[in-house]
């Protein structure tokens, strides 16, 4: 099925040169979180199963035990940071609940005009937000659904915009032993328009005319735009190799709002519950896809009791535009 679904998607891009790139506002929120899932080529909607479950397929936190923390940084292109704070509790029968926050840090940039291109004197900043609340639960002991209702906000200058959104997904272990499914669609929501002070600018409607009012107070007009919408569905396979330590293999196929069709898919290998071992390839049959190889290192161990520290380091490789990289503190107890 997976091989049939690939060769579709291959056809249907050969026949199509529409891929809607650069048509969504707030695209920091395609930006893949976590380290482990980076690692695994952003092959995750169907494994799922910590606190980063909450940006890939809220489901997953319905299977959590405990408390988790996460802490998530993330070196962008352009030498952007992105910031990922999640935690989740545990309601027993009743699921787990979770709590997720998305920042950008960018940094202070000069205020030129086309008079003074060295700067004015004053400074301006960017900034992505996206907060939301998740809640997971499982509907039988095989099957389970999660939801994660947020806020989207951007703000550059004296200009802001801000939507609300939904992510939904759904987890189904199957009976074939290690095999899961996974579902998730992420965005769905409102469209975000740019408003504020910068919109009001001095018009002149005659400039070829000398001795009318070029000065006239006006409002200029911006369009509303869609979030980035995107559509997963995965498969993940745990295979224990007795001693040796166990292996998991998962492929996501995605639609995406604003770009082509593409599969991630990713591998892990855990070497006695303690040392992790990832890589894998993103954005595969995607036209003129920057994305590529990533590749993934982490630990996991007990301190006092049974609270379990985890560190996990992700590498992706971006070709003309170099490289991101992504480390992740977990706490979970």
């Amino acid at each position: 099925m997976l091989a049939l679904f690939a060769c579709t998607i291959a056809n249907a891009q050969s026949t199509s040169n529409v891929s809607k790139r650069g048509t969504s506002a707030a695209p920091f929120l395609s930006i893949p979180q976590g380290a482990r899932a980076l690692g695994m080529g952003g092959a995750f909607v169907a494994i799922a199963d910590d606190p980063r479950a909450m940006y890939w397929n809220p489901a997953g936190i319905a299977d959590l035990q405990g408390i988790g923390v996460l802490i998530d940084h993330t070196s962008w292109i352009a030498d952007v940071k992105y910031e990922f704070f999640g935690t989740t509790v545990s309601l027993g029968s009743y699921g787990g609940l979770g709590v997720n926050v998305t920042v950008s840090n960018i940094g202070d940039m000069k205020v030129t005009t086309v008079d003074q291109q060295d700067g004015t004197g004053e400074v301006f900043g960017v900034t992505d937000l996206a907060v939301g609340v998740s809640y997971g639960v499982k509907l039988t002991d095989a099957f389970s659904i999660g939801f994660n209702p947020k806020l989207v906000y951007q703000q550059i200058w004296k200009m802001s915009a801000s939507a609300l959104a939904i992510d939904l997904g759904v987890k189904y272990r199957t009976p074939f032993t290690g095999v899961s499914l996974g579902m998730s669609i992420s965005n769905f929501g409102t469209k975000m328009q740019m408003q504020g002070n910068n919109m009001l600018v001095l018009y002149d409607p005659d400039p070829l005319t000398s001795g009318n009012n070029g000065r006239i107070p006006a409002n200029l007009s911006t369009d509303s735009w869609d979030l980035p919408l995107n559509f997963r569905v995965g498969v993940s396979y745990e295979a224990p190799m007795g001693s040796l330590g166990r292996m998991t293999f998962a492929v996501d196929a995605m639609h995406p709002s604003d770009n082509y069709e593409s599969v991630n898919v990713g591998g892990e290998y855990i070497f006695s519950d303690f040392l992790y071992f990832r890589a894998g390839m993103k954005s595969l049959f995607q036209k003129d896809s920057e994305e590529g190889l990533t590749l993934g290192v982490g630990v996991k161990e007990f301190l006092i009791g049974n609270l379990q520290f985890s560190m996990d380091y992700a590498y992706q490789d971006f070709a003309r535009l170099k490289n991101a990289q992504k480390i992740t503190l977990g706490i979970s107890f």
